[in-house]
């Protein structure tokens, strides 16, 4: 075995490099394909180790392994029994360029310096050794409980994401869910004995399908990862157009459904066209942002951005909000960073006027400064009517408006009446009593905002004009030191009440958030609520408010039924909910300020009070998709079970009727209990039905109870017809006995495993014997019912459960086809699915899943409490 070279030692030793094979199951050829990475390595010329290769007795696999040094392997003993591990040490004394280790995610035995083997690999990569690894998607730490929920096999063995995120290559082994169910018949995963067990759990074709997603979506993440990083390392920042990212821009303005739906549209397009040439292939991602002023005072509705992020992800689509004072810049830098392809901008809702002062606005300068994204501008209803603007002064109560104006006339008259009657040594200069008017308009503007500040600026001029520039009594307008004053009163009383004014809106603005943001986040916790939603959120609102009374009308204006409103209320603020729904507010009036906190409110009311019917609506359709499935289950089983026995009692007795045999005494034996069996037979038929009636009809109701399925099984096999020497099969269980029992109605299970098990007898060729198996799944307990006859299409699937449906059948005689519909219908009415699958190799897979039995009490309780 050769040594690696140890040129690279020392203190700049270049830490290993790290390949993953990463697999959606097992068996997918992971091994395989590491140990077909290290021949040609080797053949390369580099020194390759195999540290720990686990082949689980496949030739292929193991054949690989000719021509490779393998290191063998160190053996330590845990609690009696002896497991073979990885040889750290000994892979560090020999320092090959490369090493092979299987198995990422394994749990060493104890008595070596790690728990588990991805730590050995992180030191190997430490001590500058390249290493290639193998790894199931399921081992990540990240997705180890959504594979439990998928495949109901919880995961002990993890490894976390970070680490496998800094593997320097990371190649997925695909392989589709149904070449991996046919290796697994073949045997070229499993041995034969437990081929059967895996097809059933684990390896379901839908477990494999969503494991086969997982690795996908994984490893997609990866590649956007490290397409990401590559762009930032090299300060790309021209878009890349691999995937279409398409972004809208909302302003929280009236226009942002109209522009979205617009977004998608665009979206969809590829998939729309991919989909018309037959190539099946997603569309892109569909983004929205919102650019946020760092002052908060963009004027955006709360109420209108949140209707409208509710239908971004109605659409799949994601919601951004960034902060930036430069809208244009804000909105380019974030579709650059999410490497958008194009971007979505509405036409300007500026006016006339502002258009002619300020001809670039942010659509325009969007479309300049865009570059290599392409911008869409869509018009809508609302372009050029303008924007409603903030007026000066409206952030001010309302005594103090009165107050201003009031101040502006009295204030600067009452000052020039002090300096009138001040003589002698206390007389002032014209700077100084200049300086004490100013001192006036600054405090007038401080008290009443812009208009008192403009009318305190008028009148001090005048008095200071009249009253204390020479000529003394007149006024002069012809100097210009009179003009400068003016402007410099004016100039300073509006600049003094345009910041006053400002920072009482901001102080407002911040105060109101901050109260909007505790009152909503009270508020999304009483969502959570469950059935009580709707009137934790009345009461909510009308106590956040401070109202008399809070209720839900229709909107025809009719009081709601049982609710209870205010006789004569002192005024009533009405809010749309939904298309059919009013909230009505009863007591004060609510300032404006409120009503955008109470529309936030009412869109919450909207989504609860939907989704209260939503669910009032799925209770109805429940018990009506009940009765439905107690009557189709009815009507199939009139045709098709009292068939048999009518027919088989019908010709008994009008054989013995007949006068043209002379029947044997035996013989007449044989009719007689013929007839009386299927009378029987024919009785308890006619029982069940009568009991489907009356549970139909809601006078009767299920006897499920937990009961064993190899206590229902015999019974299920007794009732099925007798088939002849040359086409008899057998019939084979498995699992049944470590199976949990189910809750049912025995009588009707007992129907429906005779239907499957006579159709899988049917179409089994002799020989060839159908298999009974069971299994549990998350609380479900599956029966399986494996034949390997010619099997149904998938295209025929459903149609194999339609009434009157004999796929494939060429005997006439046999039925009218109802069998499966009438299992379906019983399977369903009992609370559980019966749905097909292809058996690997050939055949068909009938699955029927009902709920497991809670618990040993209850089965007995049931059991004892059946007549």
């Amino acid at each position: 075995m050769a040594r690696g070279s140890d040129a690279t030692d020392g203190p700049g030793l270049r830490p290993g490099r790290l390949k993953v094979f990463l697999g959606a199951a097992p068996g997918v050829g992971k091994t395989f394909r590491m140990l077909d990475e290290g021949r040609r390595r080797a053949a390369r010329g580099t020194n390759v180790l195999v540290a720990f290769a686990e082949c689980h007795g496949r030739a292929s696999t193991e054949a690989m392994l000719e021509g490779l040094d393998v290191l063998p392997r160190v053996t330590r003993r845990h609690r009696g029994t002896d497991f073979s591990e990885l040889d750290l040490d000994l892979v560090l004394e020999l320092r090959p360029q490369v090493v092979l280790i299987d198995e990422l995610a394994h749990t060493n035995a104890p008595g070596g310096r790690h728990t588990k083997r991805w730590q050995d690999i992180e030191e190997l990569l430490g001590a500058g050794i390249d290493v290639v690894a193998t790894l199931n998607i399921q081992h990540l730490d990240s997705l180890s409980d959504v594979v439990e929920k998928i495949t109901g096999v919880p995961q002990h063995e993890t490894v976390p994401d970070e680490f496998v995120r800094r593997a320097d290559q990371i190649e997925l082994v695909d392989l589709p869910a149904e070449g991996l169910r046919r290796r697994m018949a073949h045997g070229n995963i499993y041995p034969p004995e437990k081929v059967d067990a895996a097809l059933s759990h684990y390896f379901r074709l839908g477990n494999l399908t969503a494991l086969r997603e997982l690795a996908l979506l994984w490893v997609a993440g990866r590649v956007d990862e490290a397409l990401r990083k590559y762009r930032d390392e090299h300060h790309i920042g021209r878009v890349w157009e691999t995937r279409e990212r398409v972004v809208v821009a909302l302003s929280g303005g009236p226009e942002g459904a109209t522009l979205i739906r617009r977004a998608a549209r665009i979206v969809d397009l590829p998939r729309t066209l991919h989909s018309v040439r037959g190539t099946p292939v997603s569309g892109g991602d569909l983004l929205a942002v919102h650019i946020t002023r760092s002052d908060g005072l963009a004027g955006s509705s709360p109420a209108a951005l949140a209707e409208q992020r509710q239908l971004l992800e109605s659409l799949g689509g994601s919601y951004h909000s960034v902060v930036g004072d430069d809208v244009p810049a804000a909105l380019l830098d974030f579709a650059r960073a999410q490497n958008a392809t194009q971007l979505v901008v509405g036409a300007s809702r500026r006016g006339r006027l502002l258009r002619v002062l300020t001809p670039r606005g942010v659509g325009e300068t969007v479309v300049e400064l865009s570059g290599d994204i392409d911008v869409h501008t869509v018009t809508h209803e609302h372009a050029g009517q303008g924007r409603r603007r903030t007026v000066l002064g409206s952030g001010l109560p309302r005594p103090r408006r009165v107050a201003g104006p009031v101040a502006g006339l009295v204030l600067p008259v009452l000052l020039t009446l002090v300096l009138r009657g001040i003589s002698g040594p206390l007389a002032l200069n014209l700077t100084s009593e200049a300086l004490l008017f100013l001192l006036t308009v600054l405090g007038v503007a401080c008290i009443g905002g812009v208009v008192s500040a403009l009318l305190a600026s008028v009148t001090t001029s005048l008095l200071l004009n009249y009253y204390f520039i020479p000529p003394i009594g007149h006024f002069t307008f012809a100097e210009a030191n009179i003009v400068v004053a003016q402007a410099a009163f004016t100039i300073v009383a509006v600049t003094v009440a345009a910041i006053v004014d400002r920072s009482l809106r901001l102080s407002r603005r911040a105060a109101r958030a901050t109260a909007e943001a505790e009152t909503l986040t009270s508020l999304a916790g009483d969502i959570l609520r469950g059935d009580r939603a709707v009137p934790a959120l009345l009461e909510r609102t009308r106590e956040t408010f401070g109202m008399d009374g809070i209720e839900l009308r229709p909107r025809a204006g009719e009081p709601a039924p049982g609710a209870a409103s205010d006789p004569a209320p002192d005024h009533e603020t009405k809010v749309a909910i939904g298309d059919d729904s009013v909230l009505v507010l009863s007591g004060r009036r609510l300032p404006a300020s409120e009503h955008r906190v109470l529309t936030a409110f009412a869109a919450h009311l909207t989504a609860a009070v939907e989704r209260a019917r939503l669910a009032d609506a799925a209770a109805e359709v429940e018990s009506v998709k009940a009765a439905n499935r107690m009557r189709t289950a009815l009507l199939a089983a009139v045709g098709h079970d009292l068939r048999t026995p009518l027919a088989g009692s019908w010709a008994a007795v009008s054989s013995l009727r007949s006068r043209d045999v002379d029947f044997s005494p035996e013989d007449r034996e044989e009719l007689l209990a013929t007839a009386e069996e299927s009378l029987a037979k024919l009785s308890r038929l006619v029982d069940n039905l009568l009991d489907m009636s009356r549970l139909q009809a809601g006078a009767l109701t299920l006897r499920l109870e937990p009961i064993a399925l190899t206590e229902v099984l015999p019974t299920a096999l007794d009732t099925l017809p007798d088939s002849p020497p040359q086409v008899l099969v057998q019939v084979v269980t498995q699992g049944l006995e470590t199976a949990p029992d189910v809750l049912a109605d025995p009588p009707l299970l007992e129907r429906v495993i005779a239907n499957l098990v006579a159709n899988a007898v049917r179409h089994s060729p002799a020989g060839h014997p159908v298999t009974i198996g069971a299994s549990a799944l998350a609380g479900h307990v599956e029966l399986r019912v494996i034949d390997r006859g010619p099997g149904i299409q998938l295209a025929d699937w459903e149609r194999a459960f339609e009434p009157f449906q004999r796929l494939g059948d060429t005997d006439n005689t046999t039925g009218l086809g109802l069998g499966l519909a009438l299992s379906r219908g019983l399977t369903e009415a009992m609370g559980g699915t019966l749905r097909p699958e292809d058996t690997p190799g050939g055949g068909l897979t009938m699955v029927v899943s009902l709920p497991a039995a809670p618990a040993p009490v209850a089965i007995s309780a049931g059991q004892e409490g059946r007549t």
